[in-house]
């Protein structure tokens, strides 16, 4: 037999404020045609007074917790990926931990940007197949709404805020493309690539700093390494392209996700797309897209899910799992 780390449920929180990109137009030289040719995107959800990125994590924990329909305590372990902590230290899983009410276990975040979710994911597979934790939340949360420069048209209408979870749990499975779980991860990164994707600022400034990218060059390295990684991920789990009933992918901009569906040889009809409603937020983009393509009826029990993202660093990889 064969441990697998099933997903036992799902959860999402956006904050209240909702921005059209109609109004990007009175501070900036753009239109709502220009942002959606561009990106796909139409609106985003923007953190309100309250909302910081460990209460959206919160708030997403908690739903995903009650639809697997267990309580804190059920946890051992947090993994939660972010590059927008409320503070450089203490990590903001542990602020999560706390606000759960979470009295034992352990939690620690994952700083790999846009792919943090993926890297979260692979932490907490490993965590789980080598007995170091039965039960984990896996969660995805950003207020990238704090480090924009609003006067970056290039940058500041692509992202969005808000949190996503899920939650995950051992089960033996038998070893085989058809168990339920996670089948296989593939991660990659290339610190050589740092300044095409990067924040200018941080404890060497001594600024919480702006996004800065080049988006031509991101979009370049996109679309290659997400079909590569996933492809090669799919390899590692012994299926292909033909068996998967839905790509997941990270949500930065419809032509990245058409592209790598194309390269791929997946139908758009098998691609869940959130992008427009939400915006590229991060490390939250996954597991958003995922909580809400399952309250939709698009995944379904059983189904096999290939999920890819790429982002500062780069850093980039894939996830194959079974719903």
């Amino acid at each position: 037999m064969t441990l697998r780390a099933v997903i036992k449920g799902a959860g999402h929180y956006l904050p209240a404020r909702v921005v059209e990109n109609s109004e990007f137009e009175a501070t900036l030289d753009t239109s709502d045609e220009w942002i959606k040719s561009r990106s796909g995107i139409e609106r985003r959800h923007f953190a309100t007074e309250g909302d910081t990125t460990s209460s959206m994590a919160c708030a997403a924990a908690t739903a995903a917790l009650k639809d697997a329909g267990m309580v804190a305590d059920d946890i051992d372990a947090i993994v939660l990926a972010t590059s927008t902590a409320d503070f450089t230290f203490p990590s903001a899983a542990t602020m999560v931990q706390a606000q759960l009410g979470m009295t034992r276990g352990f939690a620690f975040d994952v700083q790999a940007v846009c792919a943090g979710f993926i890297y979260a994911l692979a932490n907490a597979n490993a965590l789980i197949v080598s007995g170091q934790a039965k039960r984990a939340l896996v969660i995805g949360a950003e207020t990238f709404s704090k480090i924009m420069d609003w006067t970056d048209r290039g940058t500041c209408v692509l992202f969005g805020d808000g949190a996503g979870a899920v939650v995950l749990e051992a089960q033996e499975g038998a070893g085989s493309p058809e168990d339920r779980g996670i089948l296989s991860t593939d991660l990659n990164s290339d610190g050589r690539l740092r300044d095409l994707l990067y924040v200018d600022g941080g404890v060497s400034t001594g600024t919480s700093g702006y996004l800065r990218m080049q988006g031509n060059q991101v979009f370049r390295h996109a679309v290659e390494k997400l079909a590569a990684t996933a492809n090669t991920a799919m390899d590692k789990a012994g299926v292909s392209a033909e068996d998967v009933d839905w790509i997941v992918p990270h949500q930065a901009n419809i032509r990245i996700i058409q592209g790598t569906a194309k390269k791929m040889g997946v139908a758009m009809d098998r691609v869940v797309v959130t992008v427009q409603d939400h915006g590229n937020t991060s490390a939250a983009s996954i597991p958003l897209a995922l909580s809400v393509a399952r309250a939709n009826g698009q995944i379904k029990a059983g189904d096999l899910v290939v999920t890819e993202a790429i982002g500062g660093g780069l850093a980039w990889g894939a996830v194959v799992l079974r719903w």
